[in-house]
């Protein structure tokens, strides 16, 4: 426990502590369901009320949290079966527009989504797990808007709105993240080659993502 206040530059601060309480969750010290009193986070972390507040609010946003109004946060507390069940629906729909990814898959928009795969590798070594999720997500973002049906973007969007994110449920160890990337990297190739059936194989396994890995 700290018991001084650090006198951080105020413009990125509440990042800082964003991303110390996802390290926390992420790594079971704040267990899901576990409720977060702005008090007791005030005194761990070193950082005034302000700060504690807009963290909770943005990992809030990223579905990390939740909030309850007149009783405060906790952390995102899935449903495991409605959560499998929006997981299979991503499955369906993304392994369906894989097709039409394949074929719009100009040296360009390969040589895009390879460079997002390589900064979310930066990343995976010396980022943030807050500069991870945001990797992670620019990297499908650009892959998926390949597909020749934009309303699929938006209902695959809607999908992961659902379910917790990353980094509360699906990113549990740091195997599980250095996974995602080589399953980043993987897909990548089997773009480049033209390999649908391989790219389909490669975005089923790292949507299902084995639990216990």
């Amino acid at each position: 426990m700290m018991d001084t206040i650090v006198d951080t530059p105020p413009k990125k601060v509440w990042m800082i502590v964003a991303d110390l309480i996802a390290r926390d969750v992420r790594s079971g010290l704040f267990a899901p369901g576990m409720w977060l009193k702005q008090i007791d986070l005030e005194n761990r972390y070193g950082y005034r009320r302000p700060e504690i507040r807009r963290a909770l609010d943005h990992l809030t946003q990223k579905r990390m949290l939740q909030h309850v109004p007149n009783r405060g946060y906790h952390v995102f507390l899935p449903d495991s079966a409605q959560t499998d069940h929006i997981l299979e629906l991503r499955v369906i729909l993304e392994t369906a527009a894989v097709d039409s990814i394949v074929a719009a898959a100009t040296p360009a928009a390969i040589e895009r989504i390879d460079g997002l795969a390589r900064r979310f590798d930066e990343l995976v070594l010396h980022g943030t797990v807050l500069e991870q999720y945001e990797a992670n997500l620019s990297f499908h973002r650009e892959l998926l808007s390949l597909c020749s049906n934009p309303e699929l973007l938006n209902l695959v969007a809607e999908l992961r709105s659902r379910t917790s994110s990353a980094l509360a449920g699906q990113w549990s160890t740091r195997a599980r993240v250095e996974q995602s990337s080589r399953e980043h990297r993987a897909m990548v190739e089997a773009l480049a080659a033209g390999d649908a059936q391989r790219l389909k194989e490669i975005i089923t396994l790292h949507i299902r993502q084995p639990k216990g890995k």
